[in-house]
């Protein structure tokens, strides 16, 4: 249940619930680091961990995580574990709602924040990150079922790296944030 293809969202409470900063890193850590305590989760955020917790049930009541019992050691014990590998919105599903509007503004700024850390922070990463990190964008004239097809590849593409078992090859690996926006636009 924990690996489930992307979790489509079609309630704007899910979306305010998951817009909030903390909650974010946490479905990012979840994501990036797999099942984790609360308290595990408040060392990783620099959060209390009751702080934490109330954020978890918050994002339990959205379905965007749930608990792992398999993994407690005992009854005091609660994991957690992001359920999907990814999150998926369409606007288009919230007509004139003001708290998906909002949802959708601050998934956009975090993407922007995160390419804007990078930026202020490139200089502390070995040159082969530096060459190797990207940007790119281009323009292509499209149905909207090729538009979804699109959106199933990447998909899929970006699952075939974060979906997997990290080999043992001894080459350094780190988190990396990956976006994509696919919009109709004019030049």
């Amino acid at each position: 249940m924990a690996d489930r293809d992307v979790h489509e969202v079609h309630d704007s409470k899910v979306l305010a619930a998951m817009s909030h900063p903390l909650r974010r890193r946490l479905l990012d850590v979840l994501r990036l680091d797999g099942p984790c305590t609360a308290s595990v989760l408040a060392e990783r955020t620099g959060q209390a961990v009751g702080n934490v917790s109330h954020h978890l049930k918050v994002l339990a009541a959205g379905d965007l995580v749930e608990e792992a019992p398999e993994l407690a050691r005992d009854r005091r014990e609660r994991w957690w574990r992001r359920v999907g590998y990814a999150v998926s919105w369409s606007p288009s599903d919230f007509p004139d709602d003001p708290v998906a509007a909002a949802a959708e503004s601050l998934a956009l700024e975090r993407q922007v924040s995160m390419a804007r850390q990078w930026f202020a922070e490139r200089e502390t990463y070995p040159e082969e990150w530096h060459r190797a990190a990207f940007a790119t964008d281009s323009w292509a004239k499209m149905s909207v079922a090729e538009l979804a097809e699109l959106e199933q590849k990447v998909h899929e593409l970006i699952k075939s790296y974060s979906g997997r078992e990290l080999p043992d090859d001894g080459q350094e690996r780190r988190p990396v944030f990956i976006s994509t926006r696919a919009v109709p636009a004019r030049p």
